[in-house]
């Protein structure tokens, strides 16, 4: 559960991808857009929720130089059994996905794919780098860094990608241990929602009780 190996590269734009079709996409295609990048599944329980979500998503931002790049992944449970096509097919025609369904990856092991060696050296978890389990998401800059890591219980609907397309500087990332225990005793809390301007500022809402963390309901 250790920290993945370093990797050379510094941006997502250098690694070259299959599409559902076994065509190369080189990702320096999506240079200058906020990426958020998926590894999804067709026959999980969180499948309905993530993709309707992802959906909504997309459609809010992908004009204002948004995209979601979805990997399809059968390592948890076999839970996207089928090919790389039926992937792509079950998305765009259950879901109305209109972003890119990729070749299906593995995502840990020594035969992961190489943009998920990247994206898992780039960010790890609190529980060490592998990931854990589908619909894990990277979000990552328009320089292709990545910035931030959601695990599965963190819905699309709570990733709030607006700072990043407007070129704010925020860093995320936590800085303390208690920053830690926060970011893993409430995960589907949005950093970059109400409380997201900082750490600092989501960390005065954790302390001021549960109710203020639900906008007092």
């Amino acid at each position: 559960m250790g920290s993945a190996p370093s990797v050379p590269q510094t941006s997502i734009h250098e690694f070259t991808v299959k599409d559902s079709k076994g065509k190369d996409v080189d990702l320096s295609n999506y240079k200058g857009k906020v990426l958020l990048v998926v590894n999804v599944a067709s026959k999980c329980g969180f499948t309905n929720s993530n993709y309707t979500q992802l959906t909504e998503l997309y459609s809010k931002y992908k004009d204002k130089g948004f995209e979601i790049l979805a990997f399809p992944c059968n390592q948890f449970l076999k839970q996207e059994p089928g090919t790389s096509e039926e992937a792509e097919q079950f998305a765009c025609t259950r879901f109305k996905a209109e972003y890119p369904i990729f070749s299906k990856v593995r995502v840990n092991g020594p035969t992961a794919a190489p943009v998920y060696k990247f994206l898992k050296a780039s960010k790890g978890s609190w529980f060490g780098s592998s990931i854990k389990w589908n619909f894990t998401k990277f979000l990552v800059d328009k320089e292709g860094r990545v910035i931030r890591r959601y695990g599965t219980s963190t819905q699309p609907s709570a990733i709030e990608v607006v700072d990043e397309l407007n070129g704010w500087d925020t860093d995320p990332s936590p800085s303390n241990t208690k920053e830690m225990h926060a970011l893993e005793k409430f995960p589907s809390v949005a950093l970059y929602g109400r409380y997201s301007k900082s750490i600092g500022g989501y960390l005065t809402a954790l302390n001021s009780g549960p109710q203020q963390i639900n906008g007092g309901q």
